[in-house]
């Protein structure tokens, strides 16, 4: 393995639309925000302005800390912009640490991996309002749309039988290619969780890791194409019966 590759510093990766927007905000505030603050101006989920504050956080690019509180109870954390340029973190030897300990460790690590991966897929995505259903499209768009700010270049296609996420890019690929069963469960679990939080009518079925040398493939179950024919349901059934009766 290559020592020097791993404790390089990590690329500062160009922040997505969401992230950047709670970054400027927090640069023009001046002053420490909640994360109720920031969901409230931007518009986002607080569970998704919290997941990005804390991101934002990790890079260097901002700092937390509790607010006083006058009377008892749990602090809140405020977060505010760091100013000039923060240095860069040295994260894939800390990652290639945690996966190989992980994998020797635990007695089903895949199994674990899996279930992380849907704890944090529920945790960033933003759950529907009570009796409301989102159909196999809007869920899949919305998966995408997690995925493409996590770094994943998500292309949704169809087969004529069903929908692939191909995603042509993997943010921690270096990791995920020694540590496949580890990274690539978490990946699984997190598209699982995500889909689950929203209540869709599809669920991911498998990931094909490298199915070619820079893209994997998630296969969605559950839903139908465009333009194929719809499951028999209880009109398909009633005729079936009528003609048994004939």
């Amino acid at each position: 393995m290559d020592v020097k590759a791993l404790l390089a510093p990590d690329a500062s990766p160009p922040l997505g639309q969401s992230r950047a927007g709670v970054l400027d905000l927090l640069r023009a505030a001046g002053t420490p925000v909640s994360v109720r603050e920031v969901a409230g101006r931007t518009g986002l989920h607080p569970n998704t302005a919290r997941f990005h504050l804390d991101a934002l956080v990790g890079a260097g690019l901002a700092t937390r800390a509790a607010r006083a509180r006058s009377a008892p109870g749990r602090p809140s954390m405020a977060y505010q912009a760091v100013e000039g340029v923060p240095g860069r973190r040295q994260y894939r030897l800390l990652a290639e640490m945690l996966a190989s300990l992980i994998a020797v460790v635990l007695a089903e690590p895949g199994e674990a991996a899996v279930e992380a991966g849907r704890e944090w897929g529920r945790y960033i995505t933003e759950r529907p309002a009570p009796f409301q259903r989102t159909d196999a499209c809007g869920a899949i768009e919305g998966l995408a749309a997690t995925l493409r700010e996590l770094g994943f270049a998500p292309e949704a296609v169809t087969d004529g039988a069903g929908y692939q996420l191909r995603l042509r890019h993997c943010p921690f690929r270096e990791v995920a290619e020694v540590h496949q069963e580890i990274v690539c469960q978490l990946h699984l679990g997190l598209m699982q969780g995500a889909l689950d939080q929203m209540r869709a009518p599809v669920a991911v079925a498998g990931l094909q890791p490298f199915a070619e040398a820079s893209l994997c493939v998630a296969h969605l179950a559950g839903a139908q194409a465009p333009g194929s024919p719809a499951s028999p349901g209880r009109t398909g059934a009633r005729a079936d019966r009528a003609t048994r009766e004939r």
